[in-house]
């Protein structure tokens, strides 16, 4: 379970353009469903799925993971935290062009010193199951778009993570793609992974396979999930 109580996330605190992004959240979001942060550009979704995903601290408030307070720890530790419990799906998807697809997957495990080969050996079984291993060896950027968003859904579970987080997964994709993604959130989910993903695509949002919506506008819940 990730739990807020009364969070707040201010942006140029103090100037005369401060913006209050996330503004007195409570929000528990229970671990084994798939949990969708709705809202149109500017209500604060992105902001606090970032806090969700101990990416960001939040300005005031707490935070709780699986009963523990990790709104005060330090930075290390905060960052051991993130690297185990998490993977991430950017909005641009942030793959390192001029490298392979291969090494891309296994970016976010170099930190922890496993065996390359061990490390290799899990990256190309992630390809095989997206059935991207013939293209492992390839260049990012030889990729087309549907191809290296599955590239980077598969670089987010290198970590074997309980949680899923996903920023705007289908804002650069078609209708067909979208709905490919989300028949992968789905599946992940079916095996065990839990899935938060900040959108205003209505074929996320309306998903019949997700446990709760979030809606957000000016940076406070408007809609409290299922």
């Amino acid at each position: 379970m990730i739990q807020t109580i009364n969070i707040r996330k201010v942006y140029n605190q103090g100037r005369a353009n401060e913006f209050c992004a996330v503004d007195c959240v409570d929000l528990t979001v229970n671990l084994g469903g798939i949990y969708v942060l709705k809202g149109p550009s500017g209500s604060g979704k992105t902001s606090l799925l970032s806090i969700l995903g101990c990416m960001a601290r939040p300005s005031s408030g707490r935070i709780y993971l699986s009963g523990r307070e990790i709104t005060s720890l330090p930075e290390r530790f905060l960052t051991d935290i993130r690297r185990r419990t998490f993977g991430f799906i950017f909005q641009n998807l942030n793959l390192i062009k001029g490298i392979s697809v291969l090494e891309n997957v296994m970016l976010p495990a170099y930190p922890f010193g496993e065996r390359r080969q061990t490390l290799m050996g899990r990256a190309q079984d992630l390809l095989e199951r997206f059935e991207l291993g013939t293209k492992a060896l390839s260049r990012i950027e030889w990729l087309s778009g549907g191809e290296a968003q599955r590239v980077a859904i598969a670089r987010a579970l290198i970590n074997n993570p309980r949680i899923l987080i996903a920023d705007e997964p289908t804002a650069h994709l078609d209708t067909a793609l979208s709905e490919e993604f989300m028949a992968i959130m789905t599946r992940l989910n079916q095996g065990g992974t839990s899935v938060i993903i900040a959108s205003h695509d209505p074929i996320v949002y309306d998903s019949t396979t997700i446990t709760g919506l979030i809606e957000l506008r000016d940076g406070r819940i408007v809609q409290p999930a299922a």
